[in-house]
């Protein structure tokens, strides 16, 4: 590009000297129509130098300048295809990421409630055991309270009995029977011992 430039301005340079020397001489009236003849020859030489100079400046620079700025037209064109390809490719990763996400959040609330049902069910199981396991505690107690409830009763009615039976026997009892109850059970004591 510097190189272009440069050659631009020594083509205007060149193609302007002879355009300043000729206006520099002083022009005289009658010689001025025969120098205009040659002053329109010279303009016209130095216009088709000065274009065939730009044009050669231009055939030979311009064309690798294009070539090489098409290239890195055509590099930035390719960079940026891949770019949004990627950039789709991830958009499109993010959205099937998102939409597994929604089918993992249904996938993780259908389990956290099967779960839960499952931690109901079992804890609805150890209750019903210990409900039955208190029952049957509750049950052996029982039992165990009638058994000794009979058995003081027995032992209530049996001590009633006794104290009914010496009444009895105390109002039936008189100083004779006593002394025929002594008297035979003193035989009692005497006998079994003779006798043996």
């Amino acid at each position: 590009m510097k190189r272009l430039l440069l050659a631009v301005s020594l083509a205007v340079l060149a193609a302007g000297l002879p355009a300043a020397a000729l206006a520099a001489e002083p022009v005289k009236k009658d010689a001025e129509a025969s120098n205009e003849g040659s002053l329109k020859v010279w303009e016209w030489a130095n216009f088709l130098i000065l274009v065939g100079g730009l044009g050669y400046l231009i055939r030979k620079h311009a064309g690798p300048f294009y070539a090489a700025r098409a290239a890195g037209i055509g590099k930035d064109l390719a960079e940026s295809e891949r770019v949004a390809k990627d950039a789709e490719a991830r958009s499109a990763e993010v959205e099937r990421r998102l939409a597994s996400l929604d089918a993992e959040i249904a996938a993780l609330r259908a389990e956290s409630q099967k779960g839960a049902a499952a931690e109901v069910e079992r804890f609805a199981q150890q209750t019903a055991a210990e409900i039955a396991k208190i029952g049957a505690n509750g049950e052996q107690e029982i039992q165990a309270a009638q058994k000794a409830a009979r058995l003081g009763l027995q032992r209530y009615a049996a001590q009633l009995a006794v104290d009914l039976a010496e009444q009895k026997v105390r109002a039936r009892m008189d100083a004779s029977t006593e002394d025929r109850l002594v008297g035979s059970f003193v035989r009692d004591l005497h006998s079994p011992a003779g006798k043996s």
